[in-house]
Parts: C-alpha cells; structure tokens; sequence
C-alpha cells in the first residue's frame, strides 16, 4: 500500500467564529504555523503546517481541523518506519514523489 501525501498544510482549517482565542494552537505548534490576533487564533504560516493535528486535538473548541496523517508528519513517521526519506512531493518513502522531503 502507497500513501500520498499533501504538502503545505492543505487540510489545515480555522472557523474563526468558533474560535476562543485561548492560544492552545499557538502553544502546542513547533512550526509557528499559528499567532493571536484580536483574541482569536490566525494562519499566518500554513507552509510550514506538518499536519500532524496537534492543534485539532488540544483546543478546547473545535475550531481548527485538520486532516492529521496526511502532510509532513505521517511521511516523516512512514519514511522512518520504511527506512526511507520522506517525501511530501507524491508517493510516501521515496516512490514517485515529486518534493524532497518537507521538513
């Protein structure tokens, strides 16, 4: 079975209106995908989203979705379980991908 992945953090999304702005996406993301702005949560950096859902799955509200698994951080996670560099460009470890890996 191939995997392919998306790039960018295309499944990232905000409903803005359902937003608290508690910070808990600013908090738990290691990319700075996330900032605060006028008490509630903004994209400002979508490209470097891995997609690992970490900001779906600690807001208090469901107010960021995200198809977790599918970008940066299920490759890295199956490239390494392949023993393969990962790729974001196409084909999970290494098939026909077109990127280099992503991270």
């Amino acid at each position: 079975m191939t995997s392919s992945y998306i790039k960018n953090g295309e499944t990232l999304a905000l409903d803005n209106a359902a937003c608290i702005g508690c910070g808990a996406c600013v908090d738990v993301c290691s990319h700075g995908v996330f900032s605060l702005e006028a008490g509630k949560a903004r994209i400002d950096r979508r490209e470097a989203c891995m997609e690992c859902g970490a900001c779906a799955r600690n807001g208090p509200v469901a107010a960021l979705a995200v198809e977790a698994g599918v970008g940066c951080a299920g490759a890295n996670s199956l490239g390494k379980l392949r023993g393969t560099a990962p790729s974001c460009g196409g084909e999970a470890g290494g098939g026909s991908g077109k990127g280099t890996a992503c991270c």
